[in-house]
């Protein structure tokens, strides 16, 4: 067990490795220039040559691209995601103030879609051919097929414009003002978790379909069992492996949607600032997001290999 972790931990960390050095050459290779879209217009035709290159000296951009990465990554062992060009401002104190509103809203969509997308994938199996398996099955498909923006932009409609039930855009911590902060969060949530939610419904429906055939679950109907018992401590339990692998890799899904999820409801969260960062060219913002997004992704992975054992005990590590 201790050695599989090992082997899984030092896979996640090339994997880490690989992306940054990805993410750095991409963000290299796009055309323009960070220091043009900084400076003022005005100021480009009067600016000199020389104040230019002391800038590209100030931001380490004259150094040469091995330089770069060497330097980038040696901050962000100590802590130091570098400085922002385009918002003059510590990369580090930024992703410190918005990456809880992003991991906050991630979390709840991650919960919401676990519970519901496992429990009405459980019921259709159970009531297979039953109205509400046509329901739900139904509302898992279009939930498969829709875009989160779509959704977004209909739930402000309706809820926002129309009925004026909720605030269609802004963030208010949970601890300056709870009311308002659930109100706020309800519709970003929602459309984070639409698409998982359906994903994990039909896969939870199919792995349940697969246990209750098997003689075990036979046999706990024929001694006579409730069907609360044989649910909770043989069919769920047996039939999450599949749905927790597809929940894992929901994550990123989750954490990489919040980019169009924050930007349509304006929430000042790390996708939102994430998004503005790549049209100024403000490169160190882009490179450490992507970096921690790929973190909790790897992260998350690392955990359901592990909990695959916990779910089947004939699951072996070798």
């Amino acid at each position: 067990m201790i050695s599989y972790i090992v082997r899984r931990f030092l896979l996640g960390i090339l994997v880490l490795v690989l992306v940054t050095v990805f993410i750095f050459l991409v963000m290299r290779l796009l055309p323009g220039d960070p220091l043009i879209l900084f400076v003022a217009q005005s100021q480009v035709e009067n600016i000199s040559p020389e104040d230019m290159n002391r800038l590209r000296e100030e931001y380490g951009l004259n150094d040469s691209l091995p330089v770069q990465y060497v330097k980038w990554i040696g901050g962000i062992f100590r802590g130091d995601m570098g400085y922002s060009i385009f918002l003059q401002e510590n990369v580090s104190t930024l992703v410190a103030e918005r990456l809880p509103i992003t991991i906050h809203l991630g979390v709840l969509s991650m919960i919401l879609s676990g519970i519901f997308g496992i429990t009405f994938g459980v019921v259709c199996a159970l009531r297979r051919g039953k109205w509400i398996d046509t329901l739900f099955t139904l509302l898992a498909n279009i939930g498969i097929t829709a875009p989160s923006f779509w959704v977004g932009i209909v739930l402000m409609y309706f809820l926002g414009l129309k009925l004026n039930m909720l605030p269609i855009s802004g963030y208010t911590s949970p601890f300056t003002n709870f009311s308002l902060s659930f109100q706020q969060a309800i519709m970003p949530v929602l459309c984070l978790s639409f698409f998982t939610l359906a994903s994990l419904t039909r896969q939870a429906r199919s792995a349940t379909l697969e246990v209750v055939r098997q003689d075990y679950i036979r046999t706990a109907w024929a001694k006579g069992l409730s069907e609360q018992i044989i649910v909770i401590k043989h069919i769920i339990k047996n039939s999450l492996i599949p749905v927790v692998t597809i929940l894992g890799l929901q994550v990123g899904f989750i954490f990489g949607g919040s980019v169009l999820i924050e930007t349509i409801f304006n929430i000042p969260g790390m996708g939102r600032m994430m998004r503005d960062a790549v049209f100024t060219q403000d490169y160190q913002i882009v490179q450490s997001c992507v970096l921690i997004i790929s973190a909790i992704v790897v992260f998350t992975n690392l955990i359901v290999d592990m909990s695959y054992g916990w779910f089947d005990p004939r699951i072996r590590y070798e």
